[in-house]
């Protein structure tokens, strides 16, 4: 691929932390320009200090979120800061920021403060509760979502306390919806010669994630609750079974499978029994049926039970750690490990992005590590056309930073 897909598109982004920068980094690795700006002020992006990997106002999990943007500092609640804003804000396709609902207001970030300075910019807003609503002056982060959204209430062993999700998922989900919230507005900009503004928020991320559940409960009254061992809802089994050495996922989420699982456990009792013969039944009677599987799936190794699942074609997989999921054949055969270098860390390997553009095993570009903070002040400023003294008295009066 000669040019990547969003090559023609510039980005001017006021991020900070996970959500934000992880979704404008895939937007960053199909070739868009992102220019971070961080505020001298404050340090830079929060994420520079994430602990326990930092170095030289940097970190690993800066490093996680932040490949193949370019970097400035700026003050843009100066005087100048605002000026050199504008001047981006001219040749930029879009502003995306993810802050507090009640600062898009306030910095002047929203389509209403930008339009006379460009009629077709994009302004991205993802913030923790929208900027509108009770909770919009709120501060949003992924823990108090996942509580607030009833996403822990799901998550966890039935009895014991509420859980959140291993990862930080409705940051993640959201840097996903506001991605493709720039883009779809990108796109309406250049069809319509129109831009506008794009409120995106956690909570509403959190609350549509929901999904089947929020459905079931707002139409037929359905009470969500903790299943043990991971368990679908109505899939029955579809779950985490122990087995003589470690864990195991088996999912028959067709009836198909529960066919031949029957067969691969030699129990075709369980095939004909009717208690088991519909997901519905299993479900009636999992109290039946589950203590029996789980006492037959003790029985071997999780590699011996993965040999015939696997040759059945039964949906099944080891329960693995991190680092047994970053060595998998398919990881490495995918592509899906970016390495950099780094001046403080030596060689940093993360994580490339899901999305993908172009054939198989043809989509991946070189990458580069994220940016030291201001990196690229002087070589943005000057492509708006900024000289050498410009620039000394931007520094000069504080709106770059200073040294």
């Amino acid at each position: 691929m000669s040019m990547r897909p969003l090559a023609d598109i510039r980005i001017v982004s006021l991020e900070q932390y996970g959500a934000g920068p992880f979704g404008s980094m895939h937007l960053a690795e199909l070739g868009a320009e992102i220019i971070k700006i961080e505020d001298p002020a404050a340090g830079g992006d929060v994420g520079r200090t994430v602990p326990p990997y930092t170095a030289d106002a940097d970190s690993l999990f800066f490093q996680s979120f932040n490949r193949d943007k370019a970097s400035i500092t700026l003050d843009v609640r100066t005087t100048e800061g605002r000026r050199v804003f504008h001047d981006l804000v001219r040749g930029a396709d879009a502003v995306y920021s993810n802050l507090r609902g009640d600062v898009p207001a306030k910095l002047g970030i929203r389509y209403a403060d930008l339009a006379e300075i460009n009629p077709r910019i994009v302004c991205c807003s993802l913030t923790g509760f929208g900027m509108t609503g009770p909770r919009a002056t709120e501060p949003g982060y992924d823990y108090v979502l996942q509580a607030l959204g009833g996403w822990m209430s799901l998550t966890g062993e039935p009895g014991d306390a509420p859980q959140k999700t291993g990862l930080s998922l409705v940051d993640y989900c959201g840097g996903y919806v506001a991605a493709i919230s720039l883009l779809a507005a990108v796109h309406a900009a250049r069809r319509d010669g129109v831009g506008t503004d794009c409120d995106l928020s956690l909570y509403d991320t959190a609350i549509s994630l929901l999904t089947y559940p929020g459905t079931w409960h707002l139409t037929e009254g359905y009470e969500p609750g903790r299943t043990r061992r991971s368990a679908h809802p109505s899939l029955v089994p579809f779950q985490a079974f122990e087995s003589a050495d470690g864990w195991l996922v088996v999912g028959c989420a067709k009836e198909k499978f529960w066919q031949r699982l029957t067969v691969v456990l030699d129990r075709p009792d369980l095939a004909q029994d009717p208690r088991f013969a519909t997901f519905a039944e299993r479900g009636r009677h999992r109290e039946q049926l589950i203590p029996q599987l789980e006492a037959m799936f003790r029985t071997r190794t999780t590699d011996q039970w993965l040999a015939p699942l696997y040759a059945a074609s039964i949906p099944c997989a080891p329960i693995r750690d991190v680092a047994g999921a970053l060595t998998d054949p398919h990881t490495l055969e995918r592509d899906l490990i970016a390495e950099t270098d780094h001046e403080a860390f030596g060689t940093v390997r993360t994580l490339r992005s899901a999305v993908r553009v172009g054939p198989p095993g043809a989509d991946r570009a070189p990458t580069r590590p994220a940016p030291a903070m201001g990196a690229d002040t002087d070589r943005v400023l000057r492509g708006l056309g900024y000289d050498d003294a410009t620039i000394t008295a931007l520094r000069d009066s504080g709106a770059l930073g200073k040294d």
